[in-house]
């Protein structure tokens, strides 16, 4: 339910002329929640307003927007036109600036100096065409970058050649910027202009630091240019996914990353690495690469998922210098004495979350990953075991361990061959579990309308046909009611994997 206070302020960003004389005469007390009701409305007139007369020093779009009660506008793809509308609003505050340095101060003057555009979601299952991408994002915000730092140069030019005494000097010379906080997302495709705005904007008055980089099918390269181009502090996480870097490209673009010195995550997923096929230089590599990352002294969340390391996970995590608290694995070929370095490493009590999703947890895999679980019960939140050729007997073999994660609050089992009893099953000895909240199963085998030679996978939309849509929904009701009757109605347990997705270490 929203204040009155809110509801006034909605109504006054509604009509645009009013709202724009009113400016002058408002407390700046008044502009955070005028900003909110623009932004929850898509008032981008009211919003350029807003941000070209802001009266604080910074702008927060998570102080703003992320916590109303329980509700986040964050959470809810903002519009790129609000985006766009924000962005252009400092756009042309510094071009004001630019261009009458010596003005009067008797008209109300913008003072913000930090835009803090951090933690937009980017979740394209459900954004629409109305909603803005992390990679629009930055596109947009590079592109200012670049058209600002291009118009200080033309007023630098023009001031030079009309500048005369010491006063026009200094006046020209006056410092002015706002630095903008934002996550970062780049491919191939807005490189360019990405490492454009980077290099050039670095001194201008718009410049961009970063929180989260994720970059996609970049080269080694073009990877190393645009971290190097990175302000280190303040950059928490590297995504490098999809890049095809190889080990020889790892060990090539590591070394780059400990100038980040706040460095808390490192995602690697997708890098071309595969152990079983050994070449001259695989030892060295592995060297390499261990050696690297225990440069990263402020490291909790690692991601090699799809890399193939049997047997190599003791040398590439033993140089770290602090437990892990997120571990991803997914698809990693892992050994049993893999699992076994893990339960008796500093690691294992620290983890918070583990994805050890795409192994076969036969009978060669099975007791280590009990034991794992019971070396991590006291700290471990999130657990991803999907397409793991869980059936039913060996869940039940795995429940007394994972009963055991009093903590536990997502657990993901989606792509084992699971029955609608051994979800029953799971259902009723996990409600000893307090903080479980969230449960991503499979679709029970029986609810097939024929046997497909293996379960679904996170990819294969293609299944979806060959479930019996009414046993499905049969089921999923009889599991809701179970919840109900236990007293946990508040827990969720579905078959779908978007909001799996949105979870995040950072989140936990």
């Amino acid at each position: 339910m929203h204040s009155l206070v809110f509801l006034c302020a909605r109504r006054l960003v509604s009509h645009c002329p009013g709202a724009r004389r009113a400016l002058d005469l408002l407390p700046a007390e008044l502009y955070p929640v005028l900003f909110q009701a623009a932004f929850l409305d898509g008032r981008t007139l009211a919003l350029r307003d807003l941000v070209g007369t802001w009266p604080f020093p910074v702008l927060s779009f998570q102080r703003l927007l992320g916590h109303r009660g329980r509700h986040s506008l964050l959470e809810e793809k903002p519009s790129k036109l609000c985006i766009q509308a924000i962005i252009l609003a400092v756009v042309a505050h510094l071009r004001r600036v630019l261009e009458e340095p010596c003005r009067g101060t008797s008209e109300r003057r913008c003072r913000l100096r930090v835009l803090d555009m951090t933690g937009l979601q980017d979740d394209d299952t459900d954004r629409g065409p109305e909603g803005m991408s992390l990679w629009s994002g930055t596109v947009a915000l590079a592109k200012a970058c670049i058209e600002i730092s291009k118009h200080q140069s033309e007023c630098l030019k023009r001031g030079s050649k009309r500048r005369k005494g010491p006063s026009g000097a200094s006046a020209a010379l006056q410092p002015v910027g706002v630095e903008v906080r934002a996550d970062l997302f780049v491919n191939g495709t807005s490189y360019g202009v990405l490492r454009d705005a980077l290099q050039t904007g670095a001194a201008g008055p718009l410049r961009l630091k970063c929180r989260d980089f994720h970059a996609e099918e970049l080269s080694v390269a073009g990877t190393v240019s645009l971290l190097e181009s990175l302000e280190p502090a303040g950059v928490r996480r590297v995504d490098l996914r999809f890049n095809n870097l190889g080990l020889g490209g790892l060990c090539a673009v590591l070394p780059h990353l400990a100038r980040f010195t706040d460095l808390l995550s490192l995602k690697l997923p997708y890098s071309n690495v595969d152990v079983r096929r050994l070449t001259a230089g695989t030892d060295a590599g592995l060297r390499c690469l261990a050696t690297q990352l225990g440069r990263l002294p402020c490291l909790k969340e690692l991601n090699l998922g799809s890399s193939r390391l049997s047997g190599k996970l003791r040398q590439l995590l033993g140089d770290l210098q602090a437990p892990l608290e997120s571990l991803e694995l997914a698809f990693c070929y892992l050994l049993p004495g893999d699992l076994a370095f893990l339960s008796q490493s500093l690691h294992a009590p620290a983890l918070r979350k583990l994805d050890l999703s795409g192994h076969d947890f036969s009978e060669n895999l099975l007791q280590p990953l009990r034991h794992l679980l019971e070396e991590t019960s006291a700290s471990l939140l999130h657990l991803d075991l999907m397409e793991c050729r869980l059936t039913d007997a060996r869940l039940e073999a795995l429940l007394p361990a994972l009963c055991r994660c009093s903590r536990l609050r997502c657990l993901g089992l989606f792509g084992n061959p699971l029955s609608t009893p051994g979800l029953k099953t799971l259902l009723r000895k996990t409600l000893v579990l307090p903080d479980l909240r969230l449960v991503v199963y499979p679709y029970p085998v029986d609810c097939y309308t024929w046997e497909p030679p293996r379960p679904p996978s996170a990819s294969d939309h293609f299944f979806e046909d060959v479930v019996d849509e009414e046993r499905f929904a049969a089921v999923s009701a009889e599991l809701c009611r179970m919840l109900v009757s236990s007293g946990r109605a508040d827990a969720v347990w579905t078959a779908s994997l978007c909001r799996h997705g949105a979870l995040d270490y950072f989140t936990l």
